[in-house]
């Protein structure tokens, strides 16, 4: 494999799709030497098919406001690779979903998946509606609205989708309702499902909670621990308080949070108290962080700023993609940062990552250290399909032994002779050994 020809050539064919650009380059990158030792790859053109999705469905998604005005909003599905298992990845509604992002994130996908070691495959989908500022009948509206177009393409077996930014419970809840009344059917075709129909306990703050789990690993394996670290958090959605949450019941200090509107600054660090008024605040769709400032004496609001100026120990990116780039990177390392976690998907920069290694200074990418929401989906599928559901206890035991197992897999792959640990590149030859051995041994599909 020559990963320039190759990037040549995928660029010619899908012009301006920068962020699936920039995912499959790191990707092949880091796998590129390990794959020119197996000339089976070669010779069945792994590269070359893994890297374009199996399919991509685009549709148009029609509905009526409360104003009885009609809106259309474009929907997608990225079936990208199901070597492993069904299809499964989540659903994005925002107004910045486009073919390009819901591709980079399906292709994060197949590796991520292929962590966690449970028989999923790699998709992603969405549209570009915005949730923000919609009556709840608008929300069930489009929602039955865009499943009344996808149900054909997924099922149990076949496509599993999960909720993402802007699809939580709520919207979660429509889709399925939708999907029962066409499909005639009750099955775990949906994940992060309520718990009266069949979602799993732990499911809402499984991406923060296996976040800080594959952290405390990494910390582990420097004779570290979370007690005491201080911590900045960017975001404030559901992966961004499952991470708060977790690491200040592990004894770290979280000092940010932020929004569209700034960075808030509370020396003091979270506790539940407002880690419960900031989920109120969301709960309006609301997703501003300046009146949390207004609300806790002692904190201060930083407006049009990003948290990576403040010195900590660990950065945990929680919002979106290519959030942390070199400056604020540059920022970190100059202010003795100790690790730098993508909660995110490919929350740093291309630029942003190499300053991180280069300081040798511990990083690690989204695709594994944000498994543990797909791996809990993964967890609620196996729920459904034997028709129970485990206690609290089982699913976060579950969880945590995945994102250990996760951690043991980059070490495998990523340790450097001098010791470091590159968590990309073990992350990336760890997802992408599996997949490409299970396609070898299918045969050219």
């Amino acid at each position: 494999m020559n990963v320039d020809q190759l990037m040549t050539e995928l660029e010619r064919k899908h012009p301006g799709e920068k962020e699936y650009l920039q995912a499959v380059r790191e990707v092949l990158v880091s796998v590129e030497e390990v794959y020119n030792r197996h000339p089976e790859f070669e010779a069945m053109k792994i590269a070359e098919r893994i890297v374009e999705p199996d399919r991509v469905f685009t549709f148009k998604v029609p509905w009526v406001d409360d104003r009885g005005q009609v809106q259309v909003n474009i929907g997608y599905r990225v079936q990208f690779n199901n070597a492993l298992g069904p299809y499964k990845g989540g659903l994005r509604f925002h107004a910045s979903v486009n073919l390009s992002i819901l591709k980079f994130l399906g292709f994060e996908q197949i590796f991520k998946n292929a962590l966690t070691t449970l028989p999923m495959g790699g998709a992603k989908g969405g549209s570009d509606f915005n949730p923000r500022g919609k009556s709840d009948a608008e929300i069930m509206r489009f929602c039955q609205a865009f499943m009344l177009e996808l149900w054909r393409y997924i099922g149990p077996e076949t496509d599993v989708p999960a909720g993402d930014i802007g699809v939580g419970g709520r919207e979660i809840g429509y889709l399925y309702g939708m999907y029962r009344k066409l499909a005639h059917e009750n099955t775990g075709v949906l994940t992060g499902k309520g718990m009266t129909y069949g979602g799993s306990l732990v499911r809402p703050e499984a991406t923060g909670f296996g976040a800080i789990y594959f952290v405390k690993q990494m910390l582990e394996d420097k004779g570290e621990t979370l007690e005491g670290k201080t911590v900045a958090i960017s975001g404030f959605g559901n992966v961004a308080w499952g991470a708060a949450l977790k690491a200040t019941e592990l004894g770290a200090k979280v000092v940010t949070i932020s929004g569209p509107d700034g960075y808030v600054y509370d020396p003091a660090g979270l506790n539940r108290e407002k880690i419960d008024y900031m989920l109120e605040l969301r709960a309006s769709n609301n997703d501003v962080v300046a009146p949390y400032a207004e609300r806790f004496a002692g904190s201060t609001f930083y407006a049009g700023r990003k948290p990576w100026e403040v010195k900590v120990d660990i950065a945990l990116p929680c919002a979106t993609q290519n959030e942390l780039d070199g400056d604020d990177a540059r920022k970190l390392v100059d202010n003795g940062v100790f690790c730098v976690a993508e909660v995110s998907n490919m929350g740093c920069t291309p630029e942003a990552i190499d300053i991180f290694i280069a300081s040798r200074t511990m990083y690690a990418p989204g695709k594994a250290v944000n498994a543990g929401g797909v791996a809990t989906s993964g967890l609620e599928m196996t729920q459904n399909a034997m028709k129970l559901n485990w206690p609290r206890e089982e699913v976060d035991d579950r969880l945590h032994q995945i994102m250990n197992s996760i951690h043991g897999a980059c070490l495998e792959y990523g340790t450097e002779p001098d010791g470091y640990v590159n968590y990309m590149k073990g992350a990336n030859i760890a997802g992408f050994m599996k997949v490409a051995r299970s396609m070898v041994e299918q045969g050219v599909i």
